[in-house]
């Protein structure tokens, strides 16, 4: 079984590209004296780095672990950017859209018969983004020198796994909370 196709690679470089454009909009760097008094218009390249390095590891380790899970129960699993939900993320950020809408990619997966395998792979998700905000939590209480700018990059990361968690585990299709439940009610009840 081969772990990464060309083409997931190909989908996972769009993904990482389109989140940092996407939440250069909204997340930005901490920025100098200097930065505020004489602002540049336009896309930055440093707040398209850090909306990057803030957004990506949440979103592509969230899917990851759906696809390693998956693996891991025998499955067939593909991981394959969602080029409409990138292209609504880039409308909203052309359109200075104060919302957010994004449902950038998946990971295919073809039907189990067995509903642990269900549960585990949709929950491993979730899960990569309850484990990611623990981490940050704990870094933030404990640490003992952190610079101003680790901090806010630590603490933004923090924050979008956390919501990343609570949005994925409502229970509405096609988010992971629906399979995560449906799967628990039969391996419970079944």
């Amino acid at each position: 079984m081969v772990l990464f196709t060309i083409r997931e690679i190909i989908d996972l470089v769009i993904l990482t590209v389109g989140l940092g454009y996407i939440f250069s909009a909204y997340i930005s760097r901490p920025k100098t004296e200097l930065e505020l008094v004489y602002p540049k218009l336009g896309l930055s390249w440093r707040d398209f780095k850090f909306a990057i390095i803030v957004t990506a590891p949440a979103v592509i380790l969230h899917e990851l672990a759906h696809k390693f899970v998956a693996m891991g129960f025998g499955l067939e699993a593909v991981f394959k950017a969602w080029y409409a939900g990138l292209g609504i993320g880039v409308f909203l950020r052309v359109i200075n859209s104060p919302l957010i809408l994004l449902a950038p990619g998946y990971v295919q997966i073809p039907p189990s018969s067995s509903n642990l395998a269900i549960f585990m792979t949709a929950f491993a998700g979730p899960l990569t983004n309850l484990l990611l905000f623990g981490v940050a939590g704990y870094i933030l209480t404990h640490a003992k020198k952190l610079t101003r700018n680790q901090a806010i990059t630590i603490y933004l990361t923090k924050q979008i796994n956390f919501f990343l968690f609570i949005f994925n585990m409502l229970p509405i299709p096609p988010l992971d909370g629906s399979k995560v439940f449906s799967a628990l009610f039969q391996l419970i009840f079944a």
